[in-house]
């Protein structure tokens, strides 16, 4: 699962996945539109529930600072792959 939010300048990514050992990570990336700018966090969740309790968390952060949903996508979407690019700009 691939959610992005924005507001007027910046962004905030959130991918929610499996490692190859089956452990469920959320990576998040954020920073300034048009810009590589940015950080990426990545945390281990203990299952899949924390996983999804942690993504309604910032969905409520970033709701609070004026941000707005403009993507929820499923990994192999050719929307999801455009946010994976992006985020994968951050890890170099």
């Amino acid at each position: 699962m691939i959610i992005r939010w924005e507001s007027h300048h910046d962004y905030v990514l959130v991918h929610v996945h499996q490692d190859m050992f089956g452990d469920w990570i959320v990576s998040r990336s954020w920073g300034q539109i048009g810009t590589q700018f940015g950080g990426l966090k990545h945390d281990l969740a203990e299952n899949y529930e924390q996983a999804m309790t942690w993504v309604t968390d910032l969905a409520h952060i970033q709701a609070s600072r004026g941000f707005t949903k403009v993507l929820e996508a499923t990994a192999d979407s050719p929307e999801a792959e455009d946010a994976m690019h992006q985020m994968s700009l951050l890890e170099g």
